[in-house]
């Protein structure tokens, strides 16, 4: 089988680029190519950056979160409020929260979302250590800031169900309309969402 670059070496860092994350075919080439191209200097940071990540980041061990000690800034910080803890799928979505600024509380990780199709059980997450945390931890509320597919509406719903029986209100973040959005591209049940959940104009 031919090689498309005329070097396996080259096409092994391409293929290797190519499993990341939203790295398409094109993009893992382009970034091979830079990477090629550019000072060796620049190579050599991002190896050492790869590997000082590897070294010294792990997950919190309360929250799940980034960490480079035993907990994040965010579980380590006395300001935050400890009355809401915010559950969401992955730590990238602790960024977004962080970034948009909107929440002051607590974070739980749960390292993914429930998918039986795709082997995904409660056990695969850290449902277990969210239960006993809000029984050890007694917070208000509970922020369900899962993404509105079928995963995390299962997984929305299995946290609800297990914490039926407990003092902690449970809440999810509105879905609807976005905004800058047409009515004619919304699908049926983002619409129904939005129309139940409709609020008055002031």
């Amino acid at each position: 089988m031919p090689v498309p670059f005329g070097s396996a070496r080259l096409e092994r860092l391409v293929k290797r680029l190519g499993r990341l994350p939203g790295i398409g075919s094109k993009s893992a080439a382009r970034l091979a190519l830079h990477l090629l191209y550019a000072d060796e200097s620049e190579s050599e940071d991002l190896v050492d950056a790869l590997r000082d990540v590897k070294q010294h980041v792990r997950p919190c061990s309360r929250c799940g979160s980034i960490a480079e000690a035993e907990l994040c800034r965010i579980c380590e910080d006395p300001r935050r409020d400890d009355r809401q803890l915010c559950v969401v799928a992955q730590a990238t979505d602790v960024f977004t929260m962080e970034r948009a600024a909107v929440f002051r509380g607590r974070y739980h990780v749960l390292g993914g979302l429930l998918s039986p199709l795709d082997g995904v059980r409660p056990e695969d997450l850290s449902l277990d250590a969210l239960l006993d945390r809000v029984r050890d931890s007694g917070p208000e509320e509970i922020v369900l800031a899962l993404s509105g597919s079928v995963e995390g509406e299962a997984t929305a719903l299995f946290i609800g169900q297990q914490l039926s029986e407990d003092p902690v209100r449970i809440t999810r973040l509105a879905t609807g309309i976005p905004v800058g959005g047409h009515l004619e591209f919304v699908d049926d049940v983002t619409l129904t969402r939005a129309f139940s959940a409709r609020l008055p104009l002031s």
